[in-house]
């Protein structure tokens, strides 16, 4: 019988610290609920002690998700684990996690302590934790730069002190496969033994190995793997959750190993997750690319028609990819609407499920065939945003090949309206003129993608914009069947966000372990 290996969740904590990915309180329930129906083991929900918006995100989680446990960051200092505990308590299964850098340099350039020091507030930190609740997790930050004899040293103080979990991070992501299984082999031959202790893992992928050094690390004796939705997290990401599972789905007769993850709920998660976050998965990426599953090739097409597996190791709808992609028409009433937005994994009461279907009409006026990702734009575009501070009441372009585009928009701040004309060097150029002289933000725009969300000439246009300002970084969608529209709804969709995160202000940041 294959063994069991746990998912722990850190899209909530370590995967928002992705440049711009920041989100609301209601877009983390939204997310925490995914992952309940994921099946995920752990939810790492926030730091609460790095702002009163995080400390009561992760409150309402652990109040709200129900079938998992729920885990908050602390640092080893004794407020940090007392705010986690206030912040976790009312949890089905609240979980302490506390870290501390090992590696030499940390200690040098960033602690400025001594390897003595840190064994000290190991020990108080876990012992402290363990006053609250027996979950305790402890990680040794950058573990994979430490000396290995000092790195056993901490670990074997954590488990005396009450930890019944030990993570072993690659923070930087510098290590191999092969000196990872070491290193994890040495942790489980001298500190973990035959202590009821759960051997973790925390990898980062800045040198593209965060999946192989994982996988490696549980053919050594691991059990736990912390990872994001789509590998999402700060510089190159961090291991994704969905190549992981999938990989010992695929292979479990190799690896020998199992999960409780429902994968039909992969690919729903990873489309919630790019969408509430504006972060577009990339084409090629394993399972949840839109690529993944596709073929041009002469040879694998005539194959895949003959048997699948000639060139697909993994069935579509095994991550929860629908085979029939066409659902809805004009024709379609709201029950049909309602239906199918519960089975693309969303929850929304009468208010919001009446104006999603009414913009749905808009679009399958416009359109002949409304498709999966039509209707969930639709729903992230209308329901999902950040809060609204700005918003686009109308907008008008006059532009062609012999004249100087001019926008005019009204867009309504606070219960007033505010409309303003400008120019710019093409139209969408002249939109965001005219929207940053009526808010007069000082935003910078750093990016502009554009992307059909579905095939045909009459699909609906996704933007996404990258704004930044006064050090945030903010990312936002717009969708509608004219580009220009979906242009301006994304700009005022990032400037919210920007607003979001000035109004949260400064934050303890943590480091991604």
């Amino acid at each position: 019988m294959a063994e069991l290996v746990k998912i722990f969740d850190t899209t909530l904590r370590d995967g928002e610290q992705s440049p711009g990915a920041s989100m609301n309180p209601e877009e983390k329930i939204r997310v925490a609920k995914q992952l309940e129906r994921l099946q995920v083991d752990v939810i790492e929900a926030g730091f609460p002690i790095s702002s009163e918006g995080d400390f009561q995100s992760v409150r309402r989680i652990a109040r709200e998700v129900k079938g998992v446990e729920i885990a908050g960051l602390c640092r080893t200092d004794l407020p940090d684990i007392d705010r986690c505990w206030e912040a976790i308590r009312e949890a089905e299964v609240p979980r302490i996690h506390t870290f501390i850098a090992t590696s030499d340099i940390h200690l040098e350039h960033k602690l400025r302590k001594t390897r003595a020091e840190v064994l000290r507030d190991v020990a108080r930190a876990v012992a402290h934790a363990r006053r609250y609740l027996e979950n305790v997790e402890f990680s040794a930050e950058d573990a994979t730069r430490s000396d290995p004899d000092y790195l056993v040293q901490v670990c074997r103080v954590a488990i005396e002190n009450g930890a019944n979990t030990l993570n072993i991070p690659d923070t930087v992501g510098f290590t191999t496969p092969e000196e990872y299984a070491l290193l994890i082999r040495l942790i489980r031959e001298e500190v973990v033994k035959n202590n009821p202790v759960v051997l973790s893992v925390h990898c980062h992928d800045d040198l593209g190995m965060a999946v192989a050094n994982t996988l490696a690390a549980l053919r050594e004796g691991a059990r736990q793997v912390e990872c994001t939705i789509n590998g999402i997290g700060e510089r190159a990401g961090n291991t994704a959750m969905e190549e992981v599972v999938m990989a010992l789905k695929t292979r479990k007769k190799f690896y020998g190993l199992e999960t409780r993850i429902v994968t039909e709920q992969i690919y729903p998660a990873s489309r919630m997750l790019s969408k509430i976050t504006g972060v577009v998965v990339q084409p090629n990426k394993a399972i949840v690319g839109s690529n993944a599953f596709a073929h041009e090739a002469g040879i694998h097409v005539a194959g895949v028609l003959k048997n699948p597996l000639t060139y697909e190791i993994m069935k579509p709808e095994t991550i929860g990819l629908a085979s029939n992609l066409i659902v809805l028409g004009k024709h379609s009433g709201h029950n049909a609407f309602r239906d199918r937005v519960k089975a693309l994994g969303y929850e929304l009461d009468d208010a919001a499920l009446n104006k999603s279907f009414k913009r749905f009409k808009a679009v399958a006026d416009k359109k002949k065939e409304v498709f999966d990702e039509d209707i969930e734009a639709i729903v992230a575009d209308e329901i999902f945003r950040a809060p609204d501070r700005y918003h686009l009441i109308s907008m008008n372009i006059a532009t062609g090949s012999e004249m100087i585009p001019t926008a005019t928009v009204q867009i309504e701040l606070e219960g007033k309206i505010l409309r303003g004309a400008s120019t710019g060097d093409g139209p969408v150029d002249a939109i965001y003129q005219t929207i940053a002289e009526i808010t007069g933000t000082k935003a910078k725009l750093l990016r502009f993608d554009i992307n059909a969300i579905t095939g045909g000439a009459d699909a609906q246009g996704e933007v996404t914009v990258r704004l930044s300002e006064e050090n945030y970084i903010a990312i936002g969608q717009g969708a509608h069947t004219d580009i220009l529209v979906a242009s301006a709804r994304a700009y005022i969709n990032a400037l919210n966000k920007l607003e979001h995160l000035k109004h949260r202000g400064a934050e303890v940041r943590s480091p991604g372990l």
